[in-house]
């Protein structure tokens, strides 16, 4: 299959943007790319898909994504995150079944996929939500997934009692450690490799020393990678000098510290914070909206990426973002850096494709397959429709992706060398019947958390 006449964004070691380009796709493998006139004269019998009009980018990579809590979308707005996640998140998600767990992870996938992620990484799937169904819901979509499951064995956030876990979410040792290695043994490489299975471990504070250490040298033993959300608010910060340490000692203390993690947030760093995360190669998914949202913070990525530092992008859960869309979070990570340095300079347009994409990859550890467009890696890529009235006129493609393009410009997506959206419909998976039972199973949930008066906002509703 020839998909010809767009304009390229390789992300590939040179950068290069192919105008007229073409891509050839032979099964699920990049067979060719370059000018579409030279392509399609090199294989004139291959069946051609015309993308006039639109710029095509490698598929997008989410770094940091909750899959369960897009059922929960808009439940706990305004609100800091101790009592977001306390009062709210862990009382609804505590409240889950694994049914509800299916319905929420096919919601996220849909709506990845129809604003052009094609590979996320999921941080922290609880064992009551039913990981067989996230597996099975990557399965069945067509999309990448890196599938965290949660690791804990103490029920509260960072130092203080009162910040304690909702009892539907409490896990031990056996159900969360050894419960993921189990997942990991059963669907670690599935669905043509699409699916790869992490630790995702808890915020330190809700996790012993002695259980990160086993889990950190599980991790090295099988080559299990870690995700871990960590110095996303203040509290975490005091967390970590009540046992006389900064973030990044305590992470190397307990042995997290590795090009095989990645760490979120990743707010409150000094300076010798940096310099360790830099030299120990371990990766950053940063959250500009979910950290603007919740008052945490803007995380330092300028110096971190003076440090050498990799750093992703992802969108974080809806409940404080309210959107799966990338191409948005990428805005938002092009300007707030630029607001508060007061550099218009600062992570350009072009940095912040990077970091949806072959950072993201490389964070992963999959960036010898997916993250760029080149020979013998993955065809998975995405094709933006730029021809409407707000795309129009451009003049750089990577500043109309990174500043013009929401999700709602994804026209064609292929992961797998498969299309899973096709003139912005999703293919694989039917929308109107996701949609239908996330309403049904959120209001159920919302109603067994006995929140259903939390939810009607500040302003009265006739």
């Amino acid at each position: 299959m020839l998909y010809t006449h767009a304009t390229i964004i390789t992300v590939d070691g040179e950068r290069r943007i192919i105008n007229d380009g073409a891509i050839r796709v032979v099964d699920d493998i990049i067979a060719d790319i370059g000018k579409s006139s030279l392509l399609k004269e090199r294989y004139p019998g291959d069946e051609e898909y015309d993308l006039t009009g639109r710029i095509v980018i490698p598929g997008l990579i989410s770094t940091h994504m909750h899959t369960a809590q897009t059922l929960l979308r808009g439940t706990a707005d305004d609100l800091e995150l101790v009592s977001w996640l306390c009062e709210r998140i862990w009382v609804l998600q505590g409240n889950f079944t694994e049914a509800d767990g299916y319905a929420a992870a096919r919601l996220s996938i849909g709506e990845m996929l129809k604003s052009g992620t094609t590979c996320f990484l999921e941080s922290m799937f609880a064992d009551r939500y039913g990981f067989d169904g996230l597996a099975r819901a990557v399965e069945e979509s067509g999309i990448r997934g890196c599938l965290g499951k949660i690791v804990m064995d103490i029920a509260k956030y960072a130092q203080d009692d009162a910040w304690a876990m909702h009892p539907g979410l409490v896990e031990n040792r056996e159900m969360s450690l050894l419960g993921s290695v189990k997942m990991w043994e059963k669907w670690n490489g599935a669905a043509n490799d699409r699916i790869r299975v992490w630790f995702g471990a808890r915020t330190p504070g809700g996790v012993s020393d002695a259980l990160y250490k086993e889990m950190t040298s599980i991790s090295r033993e099988r080559g299990i990678p870690v995700t871990m959300h960590c110095a996303e608010v203040k509290a975490d910060r005091d967390f970590f000098a009540s046992v006389s340490h900064t973030p990044m000692s305590y992470c190397d203390s307990v042995g997290l510290l590795s090009p095989s993690t990645v760490l979120v947030h990743m707010v409150h760093l000094d300076d010798e914070d940096i310099k360790l995360l830099s030299s120990s190669g371990t990766h950053v998914a940063h959250c500009p909206t979910s950290n603007a949202k919740l008052a945490s913070g803007i995380c330092r990525v300028p110096d971190m990426q003076n440090a050498g530092v990799n750093i992703g992008l992802g969108t974080d859960g809806a409940p404080c973002n309210n959107t799966c869309d990338l191409l948005q979070e990428m805005k938002l990570a092009a300007i707030i850096h630029k607001s508060i340095s007061y550099d218009p300079t600062a992570v350009p347009a072009e940095s912040v494709l990077e970091m949806a994409t072959i950072n993201g990859a490389k964070a992963l550890g999959l960036d010898d397959k997916i993250g760029s467009l080149e020979v013998g890696k993955k065809a998975d890529f995405v094709a933006i429709d730029v021809r409407g009235i707000h795309a129009q006129p451009w003049f750089n493609a990577p500043s109309a992706v990174v500043y013009t393009a929401t999700g709602r410009d994804v026209d064609v997506v292929v992961v797998d060398g498969k299309r899973l959206v096709e003139n912005g419909d999703l293919l694989t998976m039917n929308e109107r019947e996701i949609v239908e039972e996330a309403k049904k199973r959120s209001k159920e949930v919302v109603e067994r958390a006995g929140l259903s008066s939390k939810m009607t906002g500040r302003w009265p509703v006739e």
